[in-house]
């Protein structure tokens, strides 16, 4: 695998920050966060740079990491199996060079911090994440 175990893990938890983020609820609430319990943490705005951030994480990884990044996606999805490393890693380039890229694919799927999880799991890989 030519992409570091710590950077997925990073995007890991980079992805899940995004997905537990929901729009915004109360605009003009004019609350303060003592008032609310700091639950606009969860709330994306514009000044919320979690999803750019995450995008320009990707943005900067080489053409290797970022197919392997997807491979993991799509062996953690069972779309592959892991023994198909090689053709997970090719079937990632391909539509990475035909689709919007690696960063569009993952923040389209709901459960990708899920998903690069379980197919590092399936490869054999620990990453340090946080328990919950």
């Amino acid at each position: 695998m030519d992409i570091a175990v710590d950077k997925v893990t990073e995007i890991i938890l980079r992805v899940r920050a995004v997905d537990v983020k929901e729009g915004a609820t109360d605009p003009d609430s004019g609350s303060n966060p003592t008032d609310d319990g700091a639950t606009d943490v969860l709330i994306s705005g514009t000044n919320d740079a979690t999803e750019e951030e995450l995008r320009a994480m990707i943005g900067a990884l080489n053409d290797d990491e970022r197919a392997d990044l997807l491979a993991l996606l799509y062996i953690g999805r069972g779309d592959m199996e892991p023994e198909e490393w090689a053709d997970a890693v090719r079937f990632a380039r391909e539509r990475e060079a035909a689709g919007e890229g690696a960063a569009h694919e993952i923040l389209g799927i709901p459960n990708a911090g899920d998903l690069l999880e379980e197919g590092m799991s399936n490869l054999g890989i620990t990453p340090d994440l946080p328990q919950a």
